[in-house]
């Protein structure tokens, strides 16, 4: 069944990714081959977002002594959820033959199990189907890497990153994607602001407020020893995004189009208001602010970004450049919680901001494709506000138990003595810098 967005029934558009999650049936259909070179490409951009760009973007903004342990944990992450998609996660994920398919997928795709050189998801090979998916179980968890640096032994981050992968992003990721219980009600989550950035940005909550805060927090912080490497990052960032959004339509088309369109127009806006609200604060605009709102500009554009046109993107850049920024100011300044890189409030708000707003510019009448037919902005938004309140509380309590079993394994936070030396050396054996 090939499947193209904008000939589709209206009712369907409402459910995002499972339009494409694998079904036995599509092994008739005929493989695309633009749709194909297209999320070939779209995979290796979406990986390009956690290596190098996320690695370099959260490395410049730690103190020197830890920069080499950043880029670890972001390269062992991406190698481990690698693994693991293979052996589990993709078969939980997308496997619609479980008896408990409304909540988990089931195990015949282990090692997938099944997949060959001609099987088809809608009409490009499942294989590129799963490398696609692969790339989203990467950057999830490596996402949650910027609240913890600094003081998270690196043995903990990795048990917790696995079993995080096993209990929370493939479940919900089947719930919205896959065939599971918020896809069946019509959740619209294009490209991740839930299974991505509500996941992520509801656990790290958990993860720092059992860490305690940095040595210091939040009045005597050593500052990004390299705004200039955050930037670099900050850019592969921008370009990788396309390939998570404009990637998410699974073809070749006016969807895509429109939705690499959406994104750039509201990463640029979030990034505008971000710095002028910034200037206006404190004086100066800065750098570290303006690629700061950048990332909640693509964060809060994402679960959007296959339903609205060029004003909704703008209008969601828009609101995800205010409440992003204020709502770091709340995070760290009002409730003391040290999310050392703000995860939280940029991905984990943003992703949820836009998955409400998806309900209210996905309308025509603001140049969207249209809710499902019957359905009225109030009825879509309670829709997708059921669907962030599952998930936030799911994220929430599951990651505390998981930390809870990891810290019986392993101590959670690195000694007094591991933090002043620096992780890089303490962990790793290994400094970036020769001074």
């Amino acid at each position: 069944m090939k499947i193209n967005l904008n000939s589709i029934s209206i009712p369907l558009l409402g459910v995002g990714l499972l339009l494409i999650a694998p079904d036995p049936a599509s092994a008739t259909d005929t493989l695309d081959a633009a749709n194909t070179a297209w999320i070939l490409t779209s995979t290796a951009l979406v990986l390009f977002m956690t290596l190098p760009g996320l690695a370099l973007f959260y490395a410049g903004l730690v103190q020197a002594k830890n920069v080499l342990s950043v880029m670890m944990h972001c390269f062992t992450i991406a190698c481990m959820a690698s693994v693991l998609w293979l052996v589990l996660l993709y078969s939980l994920a997308f496997d619609n033959g479980g008896a408990m398919n409304a909540i988990i997928g089931g195990l015949g795709k282990v090692f997938m199990n099944g997949i060959g050189f001609e099987s088809l998801t809608g009409d490009i090979p499942e294989s590129v189907f799963f490398m696609f998916q692969m790339t989203f179980a990467i950057i999830t968890p490596a996402l949650m890497v910027g609240a913890y640096v600094e003081r998270m032994r690196f043995s903990a981050v990795i048990v917790f990153s696995t079993l995080w992968l096993i209990f929370i992003y493939a479940p919900v990721c089947h719930w919205v994607w896959g065939g599971g219980w918020l896809a069946s009600m019509g959740v619209m989550d294009f490209a991740g602001g839930l299974v991505v950035h509500a996941t992520a940005g509801t656990s790290v909550l958990i993860v720092v407020k059992t860490l305690g805060n940095r040595n210091g927090f939040p009045t005597n912080l050593q500052p990004p020893h390299s705004p200039g490497l955050t930037m670099i990052g900050a850019a592969m960032l921008w370009v990788g995004w396309f390939g998570f959004n404009a990637g998410s339509a699974l073809s070749a088309d006016g969807n895509a189009g429109m939705a690499m369109t959406v994104t750039h127009i509201s990463a640029a806006t979030a990034s505008l208001t971000w710095v002028v609200i910034e200037w206006k604060t404190f004086g100066k605009p800065s750098l570290i602010g303006i690629v700061t709102g950048m990332v909640a500009g693509l964060a809060t554009i994402t679960p959007a970004s296959g339903f609205v046109g060029p004003i909704g993107g703008f209008c969601i850049g828009l609101a995800g450049g205010i409440v992003c920024y204020y709502a770091v100011s709340i995070v760290k300044n009002t409730f003391y919680i040290d999310d050392s890189l703000d995860v939280f409030a940029v991905h984990g708000i943003g992703g949820i901001i836009g998955t409400l707003l998806a309900a209210i510019f996905g309308v025509a009448i603001f140049g969207g494709v249209g809710l499902p037919e019957g359905t009225t902005i109030l009825g879509q938004l309670g829709v997708q506000a059921t669907g962030a309140v599952a998930i936030v509380i799911w994220s929430a309590f599951a990651s505390y138990i998981i930390l809870k079993f990891t810290s019986s394994l392993t101590t959670l936070r690195a000694s007094d003595d591991e933090i002043t030396e620096g992780m890089d050396l303490a962990y790793h054996g290994e400094k970036d810098y020769n001074f």
